[in-house]
Order: C-alpha cells, then structure tokens, then sequence
C-alpha cells in the first residue's frame, strides 16, 4: 500500500508543478505581449503548448498573434532560418491550421520561393476552401508556377496529334530509348511509351511541374515505365541520372522567338553528352542506332507591320499632354528596344496574338524567310552565337506606318508532320513582336525598303537596327554574303546618308525606359484630361484666387521669360500652397499636370532615378520652380507608411491612388489605403478616384473556355491530364482585350459593384445583382471592367480601346445553359483584389 501512496503523491506533485509553471508561462507570454516583446511570448506559449497540449483551442488565436508578429520581427532583422523554425514548431502544434499554412507561404514567397509557397498556400485552401486570403495567394501564385499557355496547348488538338504523330515515326523506325527534355505535364514522355519506346527518361527542372507530372504519369498507369528526372537537362550525367545514350530526344523548349526557352543550348548539350551519333548524311535505312532529335529543325519567318495597338504600346506620340509639354531632351523608350541601355538581360520582344490584336494590324512587306535551324546539326547550333549579325531587307508593298518587325516560325518535326506559328494560322501559339523605336520618321511607301539586323544572342533572336531606305536610293534588296547588295559605293554612301536608323538618338537627351503599359498610359489623353479638369475642380474650390495665379499658360501669345519669372516667384508669393500627392504606381505626369493648376506643391511617389530624373527635366522645361516638384519618398523616413501628412501642420488637398491594375484586377488593398487617405485630406480634400463602378456581362466564350482549364481527355488524345493541371486553373483571366476576345454576349453589361474612396467604411463586400438573358446559349464566363470616376463630371472607361488598363473575366466551373428571358442572380463578392461571381438561377 505504501509505495503506491507514495507514487500518487509524487504523480500529485508533478502535477501541480506542471499546472503551476503553465499558469505562470501563460502570464509571462501575457506580460510579454504587453510590452511587445513578441520573442519572448512566443517562447512561453510553446513550453505553455508542449505541456499542456489540452490548452491548443483556447490560447490558438494568441499564440497566432503572437507567432505572426513575432515572424514580422525576424524578417525584419533578416533571420530568416529563426523565422522558418517558428512556422515549422507552430505546423507541428497546428499541422492543420490554414491561417498558419498562409503565413508560412506569404513569407516563403517574399523571399522568392515559390514553388514552396504555392504549396503551403495550397494546404491551406484545401484545409478551408472558404479561405479567401489563401484563395486570392495561391491563384496569384498559380498564375506563375502554371504559366496558362499550359492549358492552351494541352487543349490543341492538332499540335498534340502532330507531336504523337512524328514520335510514333521515329519509334517504329528504331528509336527505343528517349529523353524528354522540359517534360512539362508528361504528355510527349507518355506519347514515346506509348508508341512503343522501351525505354523513355523526362526531365523538368520546376518542382511544382515536376511533382504534377509524376502524378499525370502515375494516374495513366506509367510510374514504372517513364523515368522522371527533377533536373536541367544540363544536369544530366551518364551514367549517374541515365545508364546510357539515348537515340531520340523530343522537346517542345520553345517560346514565340523560338530559342527563348534556351532550347539551342540544351540540344549542344544533348548531342555532347546525353545523344546517340547522327546519322551520317547520305545514308539511307536507319536501324536506330544513332541519334536525333524531334523537333528536326525550325525556319523562322518575318514581316514589318502597321498597327497600332503596337504603336501606343511602345512609342510616345505626341509633344504635349493635358498642357503639359514633354520635353525634347526626354526619350521614352519600351524595354524591348536594345538601344535603350538596360542593364538587364530584358527579351528583345514582346508577344501578341496578331490574329486578336485590338484593331487589327496591316503587313506592310511580304513575309520573308529570317533563318532556319536544323536541330540535328552539333556544328550548326554551336556556330548560331558565334555568327555575326547579318543584315536583311524587305521591300515595302503596302506604305504606311512602320510599327513592328513580326516573327513566327515552322517547326518541322520530321519529314512529313509540321507545326506553324504564323498569324494566319488558328494556333495555340502567339507571334514575337519587335516594336520599331527611335527613328525621326516611321512612314513608309510603297517601293522603299525596311533594313534589319539579325542575330542570335543571349539565348534569343535579336532583330535590331530596324530602319527604312526611301525607294529614291534605288537599291537592291537581294542579299549576298550578309551584306546588302547596292549599285556601287557612291549608292552605299548616298543610302546610307539618307538612312533613318535606331542608332542616330540624341545623344544629350535623357533616356527613360517604361514600360509598355507607362507608355500606354501616357498615350492616354482622355485620363490625362480628366484628371486635369478635376484636380482644377478641387484646387479652385480649395483656393478661390487661383485663377489669377493659375500657371496654365501654354505659351501662347506671351513670352516665355515673362511666365518663368512669374513662377520663379509664384510658390514664394504663395505662402500656404495646396498639397497633392500622388501614390499611383509606375511612371506618371499628374503632379507635373497639378503644378501647372495654382500654387501648388506635388509630391510624385516614382522610386526608379531615371524616371525621377524624367519628370524633372519635363518639370524645367515647363518652366517650373524646384520646389513645385518633389519627391515623396525621400521625405519619409519609412518607406512602408507612404501614406501620411505633408507635414505635421499640413494636410493633402488631393491624393491620387492606383485603384486598378493594368490586369484587369483591384489593386491588393485599395480600400485600406482610402481609409488612411480620408484621414490625411483637409475639408474640402479629395481622394482620386472618388469612387468606381465594376461592370460586368454574362457570356458564351469557348476561348475562355480553353485558356482556363484542360478540356477532359479528348484534346490531349485519351490521356488523363486535365485532373491534375486543372488543380492549379483560376476563376479569374486576366490581361484580356474584351473588344477582340471572341464570344457571344448574352446579357447586357449590369452594375455589379461600387468601391466608394471617399466613404470607404459605407462599401459592403457582397452584393446580389440580377441580370436578364438577351440571347440563349450558355453562360461560360463573365468578363467585367470598371467606370472610374474622379468626380461626379469625369469618369474614365477601362474597357475604351484608348485605355492603357486591360479586362478580366470570371470563368464559371460549369457551363450555364440560358434561354432568353431568364432572370439569373449573380451573387458578387469583393476580397482585397479578387471578385469572385456566382450564378444562380
């Protein structure tokens, strides 16, 4: 009886320590939160957890406080391993918490690590799919790891057939073994197994691409017959990764330029190291025992065009915006153009799909041949970076305006089966587009002739140096030995004289590299002069003797010292001027334009030197004084509160916030910031915009269809994909261009929502909207854009084919078959950046 006693006294006794020390952590974490000493209280409630695990619901929301705030501590110290041991201990007490799962993805991929990110935010939806926060996370980062043209090619029939097609070819020719390289989903490795390979390796060097894959493989009964390799190709060693040479490889490492994947060094590195020897030229019957690659080689196709969506994407085109005059020693420049000095590795080209190009486009040349590669030459695809650039002209059929160089290419993957990038083509392929920057004169006619350099660097096809030569030079546009052929050396120099050409920039003015969707923007009149006519709306009401001080004198009819030395003065004369800031992202003129509305000071938020430097040669040559102009962020001592007084004894007349991404989506946080913004206005103030309508309609869109998720088994020839790939598909398509998306409208445009700046806390989140059909069909999407309005007089139309925003749409999961005459609800809900619509009947 005794020992027993005394063990119950003892348990006893342990007990009570461990209640007593618990009581007393929990105070100290208690303590600990009060002070903000956040380390500390973390500490505690992990020993509070530990030992008492039966506390985990009640202190939950606590130690998440306290786990979060101490998490924010360490990033900002830069002790990174310390804050990923925190989020790791917290998952093991919480293995199922999705507010835990969210934090750890958010951090991960700050710090860039997406893959790792995506995969915490995914958890965390599947935890609570009602998670709006994780939602919203991971279709931001699906959208990264997943590219969408995904979806877009496992849905081409015909590029798939074609594919199987040539592979089925080389197997039963005597290829056996094959590497797959940049395997993607899996689909050419099972197309290989399935034509018979005996033995087929893939590599893919994303983790989320690769762990997908595995799962395609698996699901189609084919985990044990493909290798799958988480590697570059580059990587891959003999007999370490593969036990031998292989006689085939297959790829599809291609983006619109062709080489943009790096597909040139991969294939060196193939014939070196990983393939069989080629065939010998003129041997005939191939008993498999040398090696080749599919695609067999490439010829690359190129024309000149007028368009101007091009246009006002990547050139400036006009001298004076809203009053305000863009200086001469300013030159905008897209990132595509080579001459414009970045210092980034940036793609020579952007893409478009010509055939969906709002406004269409015009060749102005023929299409010419540019190269042609073959894949199955060592020596050619070694000798590409090494060759000099050559030179190439296109006689002008059509004259206009010269806007672009565009390039597509034929892939020839064997001898019989081909795919073609080109615009006339119904494809899932977009077209590389080389936009024509920094010439004095664009227009050309008929007879004259567009000049180009060409070469292969940097892992891409560069076309540069694209001028035009007038018909009167009267030159010969064949081509001999890389150089143009022309009648005699006196013509060369009287060409050459009259040559207008890329590389002739002013060499005092000041480069400024934007990007398209800046240079877009400021190709935007209409915004420009709404917000002009507003903030004058305000700063006249703010400051009833402006118009007599008003600096909006263009110039006209009075001298310019006269107008310099009155604003020399003019912000001294002033002793109280009016604040406006603007905390729009990007490259923007507003603050130069409300310098020129009174006695104003603008405060621009852009961080990037060359801009700022930009807007103040823009500013003198407007005949500013210093002081009209400044810089916001270098008068705050923290760059995370950019919202706050002028100065303590100030506040804003205006502030200008970016409510709209040029994607088509909210900005992340728009209404927190208004909140802030109402604080910091003075009686009359106003926040720009004041408030915006979202306006959307039902439609039947079998593109949106198939640029969102893999369409069953049927376009991907019987093989099971679309489970897998679509886990990573989003409710919402952005960057559209609703005037050339096809579809079928089927409801007239409804209001289905209003973001209030001005009175942020009236907004509700949710909202049922009722909408009547106007045509039968079925309902696949609902694409929606926003009327934007600074004022009660001024709005601004996103969907307006001036407008530098683009469109989004929500794409239903499920078709919604609809007759006319029916009424259906949309149910809108509103979450940071994302709308989320669903339809009832």
């Amino acid at each position: 009886m005794m020992p027993n006693s005394n063990s119950k006294i003892h348990r006893g006794g342990q007990e009570a320590g461990r209640r007593e020390l618990v009581s007393r952590s929990l105070q100290s974490a208690q303590h600990c939160l009060e002070d903000q000493d956040f380390g500390t209280a973390y500490a505690h409630y992990l020993l509070v957890l530990n030992l008492a695990p039966e506390l985990k619901t009640s202190v939950k929301e606590t130690f998440q406080f306290t786990l979060f705030k101490w998490a924010e501590e360490l990033d900002s110290l830069a002790r990174i391993q310390d804050l990923f041991n925190c989020y790791e201990q917290a998952l093991e007490l919480y293995p199922d918490d999705e507010v835990i799962c969210n934090s750890m993805g958010e951090h991960l991929f700050r710090m860039g690590f997406r893959d790792e990110a995506a995969g915490y935010f995914h958890k965390a939806v599947k935890l609570n799919p009602d998670f709006a926060d994780a939602k919203e996370n991971f279709y931001r980062v699906a959208n990264w790891l997943v590219e969408r043209w995904h979806f877009i090619m496992l849905n081409d029939t015909k590029r798939n057939l074609t594919y199987l097609k040539a592979i089925e070819n080389a197997v039963h020719s005597g290829c056996k073994s094959v590497l797959d390289i940049g395997t993607g989903t899996g689909i050419l490795s099972m197309f290989a197994k399935k034509a018979g390979a005996s033995l087929v390796y893939a590599c893919e060097l994303s983790k989320t691409m690769y762990e997908l894959a595995r799962d395609v493989v698996a699901a189609n009964n084919m985990e044990r017959k493909i290798n799958l390799l988480h590697l570059k190709s580059l990587d891959i060693e003999i007999p370490k990764h593969i036990p031998e040479r292989v006689s085939l490889v297959v790829t599809e490492t291609v983006d619109a330029g062709l080489f943009g994947e790096g597909i040139v060094e991969s294939l060196i590195h193939a014939w070196e190291h990983l393939l069989l020897q080629p065939k010998p030229k003129n041997q005939g019957f191939s008993t498999g025992d040398y090696g080749r690659v599919i695609p067999a080689s490439a010829t690359i196709f190129g024309m000149a065009v007028e368009c101007k969506e091009i246009r006002r994407h990547h050139r400036v085109g006009m001298q004076e915006i809203a009053g305000v005059h863009l200086s001469n020693s300013v030159q905008f420049f897209s990132p595509t153009c080579a001459s414009a000095g970045s210092e980034e590795n940036v793609e020579p080209y952007t893409t478009e799909k010509l055939s969906r190009i709002p406004g269409g486009y015009v060749p102005l040349t023929e299409p010419c041949q540019v190269m042609t590669v073959d894949f199955n030459n060592l020596q050619e695809l070694k000798s590409l970076a090494a060759r000099k650039p050559w030179k190439l002209s296109l006689p002008v059929i059509e004259g206009g305006i010269l806007d672009a160089v565009v390039v597509w290419f034929v892939l020839q993957l064997d001898d019989e089966h081909a795919l073609s990038t080109s615009p006339s083509e119904e494809t899932c392929w977009e077209q590389a587009v080389y936009p024509v920057q920094g010439l004095p004169d664009y227009s050309v006619k008929t007879g004259d002739t567009v000049l180009m350099e060409v070469c292969c660097q940097d892992c891409y096809l560069k076309i540069q140096e694209i001028s035009s030569l007038p018909s009167k030079c009267g030159m010969d546009t064949s081509e001999k030995d890389d150089t143009l052929s022309l009648g005699n050396e006196a013509e060369l120099c009287d060409a050459l004289a009259g040559l207008q050409t890329t590389s002739k920039q002013d060499g005092n003015a000041q480069v400024c590299v934007l990007e398209s969707t800046e240079i877009a923007l400021l190709n935007n009149v209409q915004y420009h002069k709404c917000f002009k006519a507003a903030m004058d709306k305000v700063l006249s009401a703010l400051n009833p003797s402006k118009d007599s001080q008003s600096m909006d004198v263009d110039g006209h009819g009075s001298g310019m010292n006269l107008q310099e030395n009155q604003n020399k003065s003019f912000l001294d004369a002033a002793p109280d001027p009016l604040y406006v800031l603007d905390v729009s992202e990007g490259f923007s003129i507003l603050p130069i334009i409300a310098s020129k509305l009174g006695p104003v000071r603008a405060y621009s938020s852009v961080e990037k030197e060359q801009h700022q430097a930009a807007l103040n040669v823009i500013s003198e040559a407007n005949h500013f004084p210093k002081e009209a102009l400044e810089f916001w962020l270098s008068h705050l001592e923290d760059e995370s509160v950019v919202l706050q007084r002028p100065k303590s004894d100030k506040l804003w007349s205006i502030i200008i916030l970016d409510v709209i991404e040029t994607s088509g989506l909210i900005q992340q946080e728009v209404m927190e910031k208004a909140a802030i913004s109402r604080c910091l206005l003075h009686s009359g103030g106003k926040i720009f915009p004041q408030y915006v309508l979202v306006y959307g309609m039902l439609v039947e869109s079998e593109s949106l269809l198939l640029e969102s998720a893999v369409q069953g088994t049927e376009p991907t020839l019987g093989f099971n994909i679309a489970p897998f790939i679509n886990q990573f598909k989003v409710p919402v398509r952005v960057y559209l261009n609703l005037s050339t998306l096809p579809c079928v409208p089927l409801s007239k445009p409804a209001e289905l929502l209003r973001l209030d700046l001005m009175n942020p806390l009236l907004n509700s989140s949710s909202r049922e909207v009722k909408v009547e059909i106007c045509k039968s069909g079925q309902v696949t999407a609902i694409p929606f854009w926003y009327h934007i309005y600074l004022d009660e007089d001024h709005s601004l139309n996103t969907s307006d084919e001036s407008s530098h925003w683009k469109q989004a749409a929500v794409v239903l999961d499920e078709p919604l078959q609809v007759q006319v005459g029916d009424e259906l609800v949309l149910d809108v809900q509103h979450h940071k950046s994302n709308i989320c619509i669903t339809v009832k009947r």
